[in-house]
């Protein structure tokens, strides 16, 4: 019945979003929108690895591989995205294989792969900056504007058909999470982040069942930077790649909760209103300052709400099984017969 119920309040939900730029058409109000679903993605797909245990900080040069290959295929070679997204995707998931294989082989975690995946991030940030005349560096890279087939480029000038297609992506986010919640995976990753060597005995294959995690990570997390790349039509190496982008990944999804599907959403909401009010209220006197509220604020959630805001919030909505006390397992006790 609850399983039902849930299932409705998801339709209704989904009804409701859809819906939402039809009856509103408000154009700065649907951009938020559009980019709190496109990082909302890029948060949830940092957290198939982070609910395991694996932190990574390499995710922002995932993200900018995804922005960057598919923009340079388009401009130089003419490739549509539908074709360059797919390729940026298989080199994202080529360099997490490449990355990830010698440290799950090696057994090299906790604070060394953190640091592996951190210097990952900072490599991706400076070979886009260092190859300035494909990339334009720091200075910034333009798509290049469709002259025929705006469906063929992925361009639309239209507000409605990208919150859609945002909307589209987001939720297969949500799904492909919770197809990791409910397969048997999980349990083994959740084996290995507790006890490796135990989960090694009981037959998980500790590097497999990482390398898989990774792996899907890495090519979702390339699939936002595209999108956000071709949504934008302007990408730096600061706003899609760098350790910036890597650390506003993991506050988010800490922030709104790392073990709840919507829990990346919630903290895509804190950090797009986040930024827009510091932006709208302080202007380019702000630059930067988002980045030192998150990282206060990350600390201060780790130490005193850990599950995060939407986590410890759910928590505290489950209906508390009551215990019986002492005496009254005794009058129970006393009750049965034969005993």
């Amino acid at each position: 019945m609850m399983g039902q119920g849930r299932l409705a309040a998801w339709a209704v939900g989904l009804a409701a979003l859809v819906a939402l730029p039809f009856l509103y058409r408000d154009p700065y109000h649907l951009h938020i929108l559009v980019l709190i679903l496109i990082w909302s993605f890029a948060y949830t797909s940092w957290s198939m690895m982070g609910r395991f245990g694996l932190v990574s900080l390499g995710h922002g040069g995932f993200m900018g591989i995804g922005a960057y290959v598919t923009a340079l295929l388009w401009n130089h070679l003419g490739w549509s995205p539908w074709i360059g997204i797919p390729i940026s995707m298989v080199a994202a998931g080529a360099l997490a294989l490449i990355v990830g294989y010698p440290c799950f082989r090696f057994r090299i975690t906790g604070h060394y792969f953190v640091l592996v995946t951190l210097a990952l991030s900072g490599i991706v940030l400076q070979v886009i900056t260092a190859t300035r005349d494909y990339t334009g560096g720091s200075l910034g890279y333009t798509p290049n504007r469709a002259t025929g087939n705006k469906l063929l480029a992925l361009q639309f000038d239209d507000k409605t058909t990208w919150y859609l297609i945002a909307l589209g992506v987001w939720l297969f986010g949500i799904v492909v999470w919770h197809w990791v919640d409910r397969s048997m995976a999980r349990y083994a990753l959740e084996a290995i982040s507790e006890d490796e060597d135990a989960a090694a005995a009981a037959g998980v294959d500790v590097t497999a069942e990482k390398l898989k995690i990774t792996l899907l990570s890495a090519v979702m997390t390339a699939l936002a930077g595209a999108i956000y790349c071709q949504y934008q039509m302007f990408i730096t190496p600061d706003t899609v790649s760098g350790i910036a982008v890597s650390l506003q990944m993991v506050f988010a999804a800490i922030v709104g909760g790392l073990f709840v599907s919507l829990g990346p959403t919630f903290g895509a909401v804190i950090t797009i209103l986040l930024a827009e009010t510091l932006r709208i209220g302080f202007g380019t006197k702000a630059v930067g300052w988002d980045n030192l509220v998150y990282g206060v604020l990350l600390v201060l959630f780790i130490i005193f709400l850990p599950k995060g805001i939407l986590g410890s919030l759910l928590d505290r909505l489950k209906p508390q099984r009551k215990v019986p006390r002492a005496h009254e397992q005794e009058a129970v006790q006393i009750a049965r017969p034969g005993t």
